[in-house]
């Protein structure tokens, strides 16, 4: 049996944060008795990811989802629990590991501002200690996946912010990483450059069969990129499995986009969740749908139907909002 690219059991991480009362007389206390309280930012959570699966991990802001990332990074310790990625201990730090996956995130910035992103190009090989021939090769590659072009001549400091996140992905994955953890890779961009980001990732994935864990508030990446999600809140995992599922277990619901002859008040036949123009989106019981539909046909002339889901977003909320396990 083939081993996982990450395995985690029970994993923890718990920090301890100074906290006093506002006042004077509260700060002068604070210098000789501090209080302390602990916050669980990840409490316990269990999942394996196969290899060269892509994964998507979801969660609220603050629900624990990049400290989980950086305990597998190894920039983190866990403070309880066991972590295993690519057969090595993240918090170990070994160089053989730190040459086999690649931490991208969408708010940091891992190149020099103020020199030509190629120089940082050049650290970096040093620092992986890429053969010249490999590094070339893999540099060319790179830069034509992503159309990188003669971006990475020009000082970081005057690229845009999709240029910056192009050229800060060809730097993370210079050595060809086997595993990547990518937290918000897309934070920020247009919808344009949020299309190459993700088509060079699926990419990257085909090609070499990497492991992918992402995070994102775009459910545009999640649903471009993974056929399988996390969710997570409060540091505990709230649902692990196929994305489609998710939506077919939670959501009590569909949704009609119908586009009807006339100016016709449809209330009567579920929740009216928008117009635009003639085409009225309807909120119906998803046991009802096909009742609803018989009636919308046999009683109007409609000119276009179409029967969906809820989109994603609406099912995280839901999920988000029972706050357990389904």
């Amino acid at each position: 049996m083939q081993e996982p690219a990450v395995r985690v059991a029970e994993l923890r991480r718990v920090f301890r944060v100074p906290e006093r009362e506002a006042g004077l007389k509260a700060a002068v206390g604070s210098l000789f008795r501090r209080r302390h309280r602990e916050v669980r930012a990840v409490d316990g959570i269990s999942f394996d990811i196969a290899p060269g699966e892509i994964v998507g991990f979801l969660g609220p802001n603050g629900a624990g989802k990049t400290t989980t990332l950086k305990m597998l990074a190894g920039l983190l310790q866990p403070t309880g629990g066991e972590a295993r990625v690519l057969g090595d201990v993240p918090g170990r730090r070994r160089t053989g590991y730190l040459r086999r996956m690649a931490l991208v995130m969408g708010n940091r910035n891992q190149l020099h501002w103020d020199l030509p992103a190629a120089d940082s190009f050049d650290l970096n090989r040093a620092i992986y200690q890429i053969p010249w021939a490999e590094y070339r090769s893999t540099r060319a590659e790179l830069v034509d996946l992503l159309d990188l072009g003669d971006l990475v001549t020009k000082p970081v400091r005057n690229l845009s912010l999709g240029e910056r996140m192009k050229v800060e992905l060809a730097a993370a994955l210079l050595h060809r990483p086997e595993m990547l953890f990518l937290d918000e890779p897309t934070l920020g961009l247009d919808l344009t450059m949020q299309r190459r980001i993700r088509a060079f990732v699926a990419d990257y994935n085909r090609r070499y069969s990497a492991s992918v864990l992402l995070t994102s508030h775009y459910m545009a990446d999640v649903e471009a990129l993974c056929k399988r999600v996390i969710v997570i809140d409060h540091g505990r995992i709230l649902f692990d499995g196929d994305l489609a599922a998710l939506a077919t277990d939670l959501a009590a619901y569909k949704e009609l986009a119908v586009t009807i002859e006339g100016d016709v008040d449809l209330a009567d036949y579920g929740d009216v969740r928008g117009r635009e123009g003639d085409r009225v989106t309807l909120r119906v019981p998803k046991a009802q749908a096909p009742v609803v539909t018989a009636r919308l046909l046999a009683e109007h002339t409609v000119l276009d139907l179409t029967v969906e889901d809820p989109p994603i977003e609406d099912v995280i909320e839901l999920l988000f909002s029972r706050g357990v396990a389904p």
